[in-house]
């Protein structure tokens, strides 16, 4: 299926010119030269803001259509609340407005005056939506009330990257309120599976679901619980979350409802995100030193067909006959340009197979395909491409799911003493500790070492998984 959609690749070029460092010499910087080479985003004017150029946001775009659609089957519409809090609002809870203080950006002055009650930029929604929550439910007959929005939030980062911490970024937010402490708790875990689904079965990343620590907990939470990935580099990233609120918010808001017997209750509440950090943890789960590595079940474009052995008509002609075959989305390259610029192009963009075609191939009725995660190359006969590039297609989100889950399997050591974990997490390892991780050890960790409580997994909840985090 040849596509317009990716035309402005070949007019912008694709960059050959940048080298990117090694894992293995410095990890972040290569995370940020696979990000430049692919050309998905760059920093943007203020600090900490970030631009999500084209190919960057068409990544984005699949996540949140693979996400979207799974919440809306859940029985999720979706809404949209405004950007500014009044300050009032946020303050009505106070773990929550305690939690998010240092990362609050506040307007003062509009409309040439200074306002009477300053207005908090959205680090996240829960406050506006919670005073509107209070007129929306009266009855249990408004229950469950479950409501999902896109958005973008603001919260002031002090060391930011892209993608990973940003002022501003994009994400959903989901917010259900319940009428039971049970029904609330098992949608935020249902909300937790919705965003594995899209980890594993999409992004192709493995993760460690479980519950977080109290320390570790939302602003406001009851309970916490998330998804724990390991980053090649051996660190864990937050993947997303979701949060049981418990009845904290509702007793703040003042959302009531009268139930069957007309008793005045206070609902249960959950709220849940996964946001553009995601494509941080897509880049360092998968790419490699040559640059990005897409999972075919996310890639925008999952085959590019470039034409070597200079302009040949023919040739054209087969790469566009080819592409028209396919039912993938695929975009012909017949640039004139040198060979090595279009293959090392493509290949930090992270296209997930590329076929080449040339002259020779004509006569012989063949073409080679190239797959990005292994560089493995085969000759097929034109005719086996559109059948060999499906099974290609299969097999690399297969390899890759694969490979994301063994690198958190084989580097993740059990631990009897803290001088283990501590020793295990030096070494780019995840501990999983048996012993108890008391609130005082816990704050210890993370001062001496750096190392934080990641959670404690739904698999097996008799212990503790800790590691250094981004």
């Amino acid at each position: 299926m040849k596509t317009k959609e990716f035309d402005y690749l070949l007019r912008s070029g694709v960059s050959t010119k940048k080298n990117i460092t090694t894992r293995e010499n410095d990890f972040p910087q290569w995370y940020q030269d696979v990000i430049s080479a692919a050309d998905l985003a760059e920093n943007g004017p203020s600090k900490g803001s970030m631009i999500i150029k084209p190919y960057g946001y068409a990544i984005w775009q699949n996540i949140q259509s693979e996400l979207d659609k799974r919440i809306r089957s859940a029985g999720v519409p979706n809404l949209y609340f405004p950007l500014f809090i009044p300050e009032s609002l946020l303050k009505k809870e106070e773990n929550h407005i305690e939690g998010f203080a240092p990362e609050v950006a506040v307007v003062t002055h509009a409309g040439g005056k200074e306002l009477e009650e300053k207005l908090i930029v959205r680090p996240t929604s829960e406050t506006i939506m919670y005073d509107s929550f209070s007129r929306w439910i009266q009855s249990y007959r408004d229950l469950p009330l479950l409501t999902n929005q896109w958005n973008n939030v603001v919260r002031w980062e002090l060391r930011p990257r892209l993608f990973l911490r940003s002022t501003e970024f994009l994400w959903q937010e989901g917010h259900t309120a319940h009428a039971s402490a049970n029904e609330a708790d098992e949608f935020a875990k249902l909300a937790l599976g919705i965003y594995q689904q899209v980890a594993e079965d999409v992004m192709a990343i493995s993760v460690l679901a479980g519950e977080k620590s109290e320390a570790e907990r939302f602003a406001g939470a009851h309970k916490t619980y998330t998804l724990e990935p390991m980053m090649q580099d051996g660190k864990a990233l937050q993947f997303a979350t979701s949060h049981n609120l418990g009845d904290n918010f509702a007793k703040a808001f003042d959302i009531y409802y009268s139930d069957e017997n007309g008793e005045q209750k206070p609902v249960w509440q959950t709220s849940w995100g996964m946001s553009t950090r995601s494509i941080g943890g897509l880049i360092m789960t998968h790419s490699d030193d040559k640059g990005l590595v897409l999972p075919p079940n996310l890639a925008p474009l999952k085959v590019v067909i470039t034409t070597v052995g200079g302009v040949n008509k023919d040739v054209e002609s087969a790469a566009n006959d080819i592409a028209e075959e396919l039912d993938q989305p695929t975009l012909v390259d017949d640039r004139d340009i040198s060979t090595g610029e279009k293959l090392y192009g493509w290949e930090k963009r992270g296209v997930p197979i590329r076929v080449e075609i040339g002259p020779r191939d004509i006569e012989s009725k063949q073409a080679i395909l190239v797959i990005r995660d292994t560089g493995e190359k085969k000759t097929v006969e034109i005719t086996d491409i559109k059948s060999t590039v499906v099974e290609e297609l299969e097999s690399m989100q297969s390899r890759l799911l694969d490979k994301s889950k063994n690198l958190r399997e084989s580097n993740t050591v059990k631990c009897s003493t803290e001088e283990e974990a501590v020793e295990a997490i030096k070494a780019n390892k995840f501990a999983e500790v048996s012993f108890d991780v008391t609130a005082e050890l816990e704050d210890k960790l993370k001062k001496i070492h750096g190392i934080t409580v990641r959670c404690t997994p739904f698999s097996n909840p008799d212990v503790t998984v800790l590691a250094k985090a981004y």
